[in-house]
């Protein structure tokens, strides 16, 4: 893949992401200052590449989940080893929070599950002990992808299975992101899960993170859920 490709693939993603609509090459052409003709070969070469779609109402493209495989790759190739030497006003928002309730470890669990909960509009969920906490699953069922039963159905299944699957799973990674049919239940469901492991009073394998719409704005969520790790593990 050229590196033009590469830029190409990160604005349909990240395009898509704010918008949530298809990607078309006149809107690429005036970012990247070519001839749409030029953007409409380079796109052709990423269908090709399995990385983006056409869908059928629409003259623009969209993400496949291997595109964004594939740009959540890069973004981990870059990512600061230690997440709290990049603070923004969102970090500082869920620092605060947290702060407040350094000797009540599911208090400070909590608040910063909410706080990823206002950040990113997904729904957020954390492991208390043996417990599955999760709060904002108005936001996550207000999403366009999910007015459908289909999908609504789909969701619903992965949550109900969430809780027993990160028992058993344990995943390993410090950030782990599961998007779209790589999910562990409800493969169909068009969501992702970005979760981040740290260690708490009640486990050396406790989980905080998110789940939405595989349209996401993947380098600030992934961000702030690592953050929010990174920060329960420093005040709990």
């Amino acid at each position: 893949m050229t590196e033009r490709q590469r830029q190409i693939l990160a604005a349909i993603i990240e395009q898509h992401a704010e918008i949530a609509a298809p990607i078309g090459s006149v809107m690429l052409a005036k970012l990247f200052g070519v001839s749409s003709a030029t953007i409409r070969s380079e796109m052709a070469r990423l269908e090709e590449m399995g990385l983006i779609e056409q869908p059928h109402t629409s003259a623009g493209r969209v993400p496949t989940d291997a595109g964004y495989r594939f740009y959540v790759n890069s973004l981990n190739e870059v990512q600061p080893a230690n997440p709290l030497l990049i603070q923004d006003r969102s970090a500082r928002a869920i620092q605060a929070r947290v702060n407040n309730y350094s000797d009540r470890a599911d208090r400070a669990i909590r608040s910063a599950v909410d706080s990823l909960v206002e950040l990113t509009q997904n729904l957020g969920i954390a492991t208390i002990g043996d417990e599955l906490y999760m709060n904002g699953i108005g936001n996550l069922f207000s999403q366009p992808e999910f007015l459908q039963g289909d999908h609504v159905q789909s969701v619903a299944r992965l949550l109900d299975n969430l809780e027993p699957w990160l028992r058993e799973a344990k995943p390993t990674e410090p950030l782990s992101v599961y998007i779209g049919s790589e999910n562990p239940v409800g493969k169909s469901s068009g969501a992702t899960l970005i979760i981040c492991r740290f260690r708490s009073p009640y486990s050396d394998n406790s989980y905080i993170g998110v789940l939405g719409p595989t349209r996401q704005s993947y380098a600030k969520v992934m961000r702030l859920v690592r953050q929010a790790g990174a920060m329960l593990e420093e005040v709990i």
